[in-house]
């Protein structure tokens, strides 16, 4: 019975998977347009009811080189930012250039300065 349950999941998971692959986003604009509450009741059952968070040791399981790798990493960080927060801005304004002459025009004087 279990072997025929598995067949029949992988069976149907490709024909749906084939299916997907010909028609998928057609369905989806049309589901949509046509039916956006039931749009949205699909795309909301795809959501996660409930996630899942675990703590790992923290700082107490790190070995003593990944506590001197982390410490380098934050002193880089500080550096960068301390840097940014040092960083000299310059102000200018834009100055206006005379161009060349159009292609044609006839002028084939420079302009002045």
């Amino acid at each position: 019975m279990e072997a025929t349950r598995r067949s029949f999941n992988k069976r149907f998971l490709l024909d749906l998977a084939e299916d997907w692959q010909q028609h998928g986003r057609e369905v989806f604009k049309r589901v949509r347009r046509e039916s956006p509450a039931s749009y949205l009741k699909v795309c909301a059952m795809l959501v996660p009811k409930e996630l899942k968070f675990e703590h790992s040791g923290g700082v107490k399981a790190m070995t003593d080189e990944q506590l001197e790798r982390g410490i380098e990493l934050i002193k880089e960080l500080l550096a960068k930012r301390e840097a940014g927060e040092n960083a000299k801005v310059i102000e200018g304004e834009a100055e206006v250039v005379p161009s060349l002459p159009a292609p044609g025009s006839g002028s084939t004087k420079m302009p002045k300065a």
